[in-house]
């Protein structure tokens, strides 16, 4: 039996139903059931759908009679993700909220601007991210914005969404650069060649593989001189200013992810070098009392590159540089992903260890010089 007052009762295959009355277009009433697991389920969902019913004569959600006679929610999808883009901005880091933001103004709201909610189904989302002209790393994080605002239209309002898959798009292969050994030499020497905190920076990233956003924002109290290593506690990066006159601020913010927050052993002959530039009353390394603004590190960076003749490669290679260079020497991968901040170890296997060609040499000439001792005995 329902419990009273509720039109909410158990079935007979385990299944909770909650039932509500709708109006159909000739004025009659008819009678609309809503399922789940447990009672507090069916109630939040019944609750959720009254209240979008009540609010039919406003010009937000609206429904509307289709011909099997069900309710189906006939909301602007892009107003929804507006909705779910304000609950982001109050309850996630700011950074966070700026990304998707992004990625609705430049990707969903092209594709989605004309859809309703209803039609928003798996294969129709699919359809339209293939026709995306952007990376895959992109085009997923479109598709996790796209599957958060439908978890959020579910739970907020009740309303059942579709299961969405992942993106079957064939993913394209893109070669990552790693410096080879001769750029990295000549890049060692330069920098030791009248070596300077800015210089320092990049030897540290190169053998710790820091992010650009990591050592801009270092602090001197990130460094434990006694243990022999380094905290990764905060990265900065210039954004969407959340107030004042400029259009951009530089924010500093937790690491990227819960795994990026890390310690790093450094070695002792990079230790000392680092702590020739400490002064007194200094907080940050790179500079004073403020973090470094991460595209004034990068053209740093780029300059040293032009002064050895290298090509002008982008800071992360330095990153991917470590990565393959640890695995060169026999790292493990678990400890190589932690010391990278990774969450598991497919991430550093997938998009960080790359063996250099010098590295493909010489397994073949390790292979060459066995083929020759079978060669000795013949």
């Amino acid at each position: 039996m329902p419990r009273r007052g509720d039109n909410i009762r158990k079935r007979a295959d385990g299944r909770w139903e909650g039932r509500y009355a709708v109006v159909s277009a000739d004025g009659g009433k008819r009678y609309l059931s809503i399922y789940g697991k447990t009672y507090n389920e069916v109630k939040e969902k019944l609750a959720a759908r009254m209240y979008i019913l009540s609010r039919t004569d406003s010009p937000g959600l609206q429904t509307f009679q289709i011909s099997s006679g069900f309710q189906v929610c006939d909301t602007d999808f892009c107003m929804l993700v507006e909705e779910w883009l304000e609950e982001v901005s109050q309850n996630r880091k700011y950074s966070t909220y700026i990304k998707y933001k992004k990625l609705y103004l430049c990707h969903i709201q092209p594709l989605f601007s004309s859809d309703k909610l209803s039609r928003m189904s798996n294969s129709r989302i699919q359809a339209q991210l293939a026709t995306l002209e952007v990376s895959d790393s992109t085009r997923q994080s479109v598709l996790a914005a796209i599957k958060q605002t439908l978890r959020y239209v579910e739970k907020q309002y009740g309303y059942p969404m579709p299961a969405i898959t992942a993106c079957t798009l064939q993913k394209r292969t893109t070669t990552v650069e790693i410096m080879n050994r001769t750029e990295q030499a000549r890049l060692i020497q330069f920098l030791h060649n009248d070596m300077n905190i800015s210089k320092a920076g990049i030897y540290l990233c190169l053998f710790t593989g820091l992010r650009l956003g990591e050592i801009c924002s270092l602090k001197w109290d990130d460094i434990d001189q006694e243990r022999g290593l380094l905290r990764v506690n905060r990265t900065v990066q210039r954004i969407e200013s959340k107030e004042g006159p400029a259009k951009t601020a530089l924010m500093e913010t937790p690491p990227k992810s819960a795994f990026s927050k890390r310690e790093i052993p450094i070695p002792d002959t990079l230790l000392g070098l680092l702590t020739e530039f400490w002064q007194e009353g200094q907080e940050y390394v790179l500079q004073k009392n403020k973090p470094m603004e991460p595209r004034t590190y990068q053209n740093h960076f780029k300059k040293y590159l032009k002064g050895i003749n290298a090509p002008s490669y982008n800071f992360h290679i330095l990153r991917h540089t470590f990565a393959t260079n640890c695995i060169d020497s026999g790292m493990d991968v678990k400890s190589l992903s932690e010391i990278l901040g990774h969450s598991n170890v497919q991430i550093t296997l997938n998009r960080y260890v790359h063996p250099s060609m010098d590295t493909k040499r010489r397994y073949i000439n390790a292979l060459s010089a066995d083929y020759g001792q079978f060669c000795g005995q013949i």
